[in-house]
């Protein structure tokens, strides 16, 4: 064993140690953090806006702070962005990480100097809690990927502005950036086909161990290894031993990553964003991540029923329950305050509280009152993947309205495969049986004849990619939409169709 493979493994069982002490208390621990962001931003214009000053309860906090977007949020934020200090929280950013929302326009979310390092720290300790709970520490010998976007940044009113992947690449440790791949300069490369062609040629001899990424883009760094040398990842990186991800579900990528690898290697699933870093997995055998409470961050949660009626009840941690999808609120020491992330969890777990991402608040398909979300769309083509043994590259669904010849409305699927079902019949009603278990509202609406049997239309290989290049979105922590409760993705996409 290593000097540093053994000092990892010391590390980690401080850290661990470290972890228990707030998972053991977590009303306690989000209490005590929500009056230090309170107190802390009192003087600030949203504080003074907000009468922090007489807020000393949760529910002082509902009164006087509704739910905000960000664009119910950007008159602050417009100000930090001008230089002005002391506005959302005391002093100054010390980054914006720029964000292409996919209803907002540009996103400027403010990093604060105690945020990043909360960024940070879940990152590393996320890799920690792997070794404490699995003794494994030999692969921190070898080298390391991620792909992410450049870390080159630009800056306005003494605020550094970039992606909030460049920005973490500044802060890799001192210990393993002689780990670390890719070269800065292939970091740097804009267009992400190029870059990841540079990036093969640069690790393609390398003693790689553990690889990090969005899913999608990592398949491609994996695709274009494999047709180089004519070999399994596995076998071109012998000793890979970790795959780090997060951004979307990995379930239904799993099986196409095992085949590209040739073996199943272990995995860790991340819940980061530019807002805050949220939660990490924290078991090889049990299911789901361990949300970080005592990360500067303070949670709320509406029911996701609640909240597509106009309803905004907003509980704190203690009032949470098993297996109930929530639209997730956040405060933070970066200055937002009961924001919504826009993206949903449910909870898996209350001893110690575990989540799953389940959606986006705004990603849904509910144009008959059906009220369907990702996770019950992800679930059903991994039940109809595990059971066929099909391959599918990508995905995403869409409400048809108005089909032709008077047929009755449905769900299209359009749908990338890689090995096509030999019974495609069969396949959809598996998707389609899943779906109505999973959701009464929808079943009720195929068993009433408002909706017909969901139809699947085929894209043809690379027809994903060449959607993403075509809206600008190819790369870096970009990820397809997949469902919308309009055609806006779906009508592009059919120029992609297997005719």
């Amino acid at each position: 064993m290593s000097i540093k493979s053994l000092a990892a493994r010391i590390f980690a069982k401080i850290v661990a140690r470290k972890t228990d002490q707030w998972v053991n208390n977590p009303v306690a621990t989000q209490q005590k953090l929500f009056k230090e962001l309170i107190t802390t931003a009192k003087s600030t214009k949203f504080g003074v806006d907000h009468n922090f000053n007489e807020i000393k309860s949760h529910s002082d906090f509902v009164r006087n702070v509704v739910i905000r977007d960000y664009e119910e949020l950007k008159p602050y934020v417009e100000q930090v962005v001008a230089g002005k200090e002391d506005v959302l929280w005391p002093g100054k950013p010390v980054y914006f990480a720029k964000t292409s929302g996919t209803t907002s326009g540009v996103k400027y979310i403010p990093i604060t100097k105690d945020s990043i390092q909360y960024q940070v720290e879940a990152s590393r300790n996320a890799i920690l809690n792997y070794i404490h709970e699995t003794g494994n520490a030999e692969f921190v010998d070898g080298k390391m990927i991620f792909l992410q976007g450049s870390p080159e940044m630009t800056e306005k009113n003494g605020i550094k502005i970039g992606r909030l992947s460049g920005i973490s690449a500044h802060y890799v440790p001192n210990y393993l950036q002689k780990n670390r791949l890719p070269s800065w300069e292939a970091n740097c490369i804009e267009d992400w086909e190029t870059k990841v062609n540079v990036i093969v040629d640069e690790t393609i001899k390398e003693n790689m161990t553990v690889i990090a990424g969005i899913p999608s883009w990592v398949q491609m760094y994996f695709e274009k290894l494999k047709n180089k040398k004519g070999k399994n990842v596995g076998e071109i990186f012998k000793n890979f031993q970790l795959f780090i991800y997060g951004g979307v579900n990995y379930e239904p990528y799993r099986a196409k990553f095992e085949n590209l690898i040739g073996r199943r290697v272990d995995s860790i699933e991340l819940f980061p964003a530019s807002e805050g870093f949220f939660a990490y997995q924290n078991s090889q055998v049990e299911k789901g991540m361990l949300l970080l409470l005592n990360s500067g961050i303070f949670y709320e949660f509406v029911k996701v029923s609640d909240y597509l009626e106009g309803k905004t009840n907003r509980i704190t941690i203690k009032d949470v329950e098993l297996d109930v999808d929530y639209a997730m609120i956040i405060s933070t020491n970066a200055g937002l305050w009961a924001y919504n992330l826009g993206d949903t969890i449910r909870f898996v777990s209350l001893k110690p509280y575990k989540i799953i991402v389940s959606g986006r608040i705004k990603h849904f398909i509910s144009a008959f009152g059906e009220h369907v979300i990702a996770k019950e769309v992800e679930q059903a083509m991994q039940e109809a993947i595990a059971t066929t043994g099909a391959k599918v590259n990508e995905f995403t669904v869409a409400p048809q309205i108005t089909p032709a010849e008077q047929e009755l409305p449905y769900h299209e699927w359009l749908v990338e495969f890689e090995e096509i079902p030999d019974d495609l019949t069969n396949f959809i009603k598996i998707i389609d049986t899943s779906l109505q278990r999973q959701n009464s509202y929808y079943f009720d609406l195929i068993d009433g004849k408002i909706l017909q049997t969901l139809k699947i239309t085929k894209i043809k290989p690379g027809g994903f990619k060449e959607y993403m290049k075509s809206i600008g979105k190819l790369g870096g922590q970009n990820k397809v939409q997949r469902l919308g409760n309009d055609r806006k993705v779906a009508d592009t996409l059919c120029k992609f169709q297997i005719p």
